[in-house]
This record gives C-alpha cells, sequence and structure tokens, in this order.
C-alpha cells in the first residue's frame, strides 16, 4: 500500500487515510479547472505553443496533471510529517476559529475590493483571492480548534512543498514555458516569481493540507501533536 509506511498513529487501518488524497484530488480538479480556464481565456498567463502537447479548452494537458499532481506532491508530503507525529486530545483557544475565518475572510474581502476597483494590474492577485479565501475561510470556522492545534504541521507541510513550487515555477517562467500577463500584475516579484504565483502555491498548499486534516482530525476534537520516534514498518 503506498501510505503503508507513514500512517498517522492511531489510524492505521482507518480508511479515511486512503480516501482524502483521492478526494482532495477530484475536489481540486473541479474546481480549478474552470477558474484556470477563464485566466487563460482572459490571457492573465499563457503558454509556449511550442512546449505543450496540446490543450483541453485553454488549458494544456500539462495543467490539467498539476492539477492532481499538486495535491499528491503535498499530501504525500504531509503523511510523511503525520507518520513521525503522536495526537494527543488537549485544550487549544476558544478564540482560533474566529481569528483565521476572519483573517481568511478579511482576504476574501480584499480580492472583492480589488475586483470592484476594475484596475487591471490587481486582476490576477484579486482572482487568486477570491478563488482560494473563502474556502479556507470556512475550513477555519467549521473547525478551527482543530487547524489551531495542529498548526505546527500546518506549517511545516506547507512550507516545504511551497518552497519547492516556487523554485520550479521560477524556472518555468525563465524558461519560457509559461508567461504571465505583465497588464494584470501588480509587477512585485522576488527572485523572477511574481507575487501573484507565490500567492498561489500558497494558498493551494494550505487548502490541500488543511482539508487533508479536516477529513482525517475534523470532529471538533482538539489535538496536538507531539514528536516521537517513527516505528519501523513491519
Amino acid at each position: 500500500m503506498l501510505l503503508g509506511h507513514r500512517r498517522p498513529d492511531g489510524m492505521r487501518d482507518d480508511i479515511r487515510v486512503d480516501l482524502a488524497l483521492p478526494l482532495i484530488c477530484i475536489i481540486a480538479f473541479s474546481y480549478t479547472t474552470p477558474w484556470d480556464n477563464y485566466l487563460v481565456a482572459r490571457e492573465i498567463w499563457w503558454y509556449g505553443p511550442d512546449r505543450v502537447l496540446g490543450t483541453i479548452g485553454y488549458v494544456p494537458f500539462e495543467e490539467y496533471m498539476f492539477f492532481l499532481l499538486q495535491p499528491v506532491l503535498t499530501g504525500l508530503f504531509l503523511y510523511q510529517c503525520l507518520g513521525r507525529l503522536r495526537f494527543d486530545v488537549k485544550s487549544t483557544s476558544a478564540y482560533a476559529p474566529w481569528l483565521g475565518t476572519v483573517f481568511f475572510g478579511g482576504l476574501t474581502a480584499s480580492g472583492v475590493v480589488l475586483l470592484l476597483n476594475g484596475n487591471p494590474s490587481s486582476l490576477y492577485l484579486a482572482l487568486i483571492l477570491v478563488w482560494a479565501a473563502p474556502i479556507l475561510a470556512g475550513m477555519w470556522l467549521y473547525d478551527g480548534e482543530t487547524l489551531w492545534a495542529l498548526r505546527s504541521t500546518v506549517a511545516v507541510a506547507t512550507g516545504f512543498p511551497t518552497l519547492y513550487l516556487w523554485v520550479a515555477d521560477a524556472v518555468a517562467i525563465r524558461s519560457g514555458i509559461w508567461t504571465i500577463s505583465p497588464n494584470y500584475t501588480t509587477g512585485l516579484s522576488a527572485f523572477g516569481l511574481p507575487l501573484e504565483e507565490a500567492s498561489f502555491f500558497l494558498l493551494t498548499n494550505l487548502l490541500v493540507v488543511q482539508g487533508v486534516l479536516l477529513l482525517l482530525y475534523g470532529s471538533h476534537r482538539v489535538v496536538t501533536p507531539e514528536r516521537t520516534t517513527a516505528q519501523p514498518a513491519p
């Protein structure tokens, strides 16, 4: 079994461990497909025609594959983290769900304001925020206690895949595999990676990590991880 060597403690035979990633992949593919087609149709980003195998709608085959590969990459890394952790029921902040909801709700509102403002240079950032932030706000509203209790796991499991994808995306842009429109972006970038792309990968990895954690532990039981020595696989 693919996940047999790194399964969360206490969930060795729990079917949710096997179903969480496929379910997240289906959701990610379904939710991202119309949004990304709109981005390409508006020429917010585009691809080199000699750099792709073909397209379905406006989006290259490779991009559709990425809709599935990113959740798998980030989800398997999360399982590696969970395989080294033991979970205990402990108390957490009663304000955490509201703080998370307000924060991501604020990002959503910011995206709406940017859209209504009509400034072309903020369009891509606005579309990212109104697409991703409401879902993250809903996750915190649903069970922010668990997400807060697992905040260290969220940070690690989100951070490392995000850094990897930042580097990969910067290389792809520099190589001309795809191009981000200068007309619909703020122009802010670091090491060749536009702010919008950095935000996209950070928010989408948060969606994957928090989504998997809520599928596994989102029963409104408060859990916090404690490091323990991983047991060798049988």
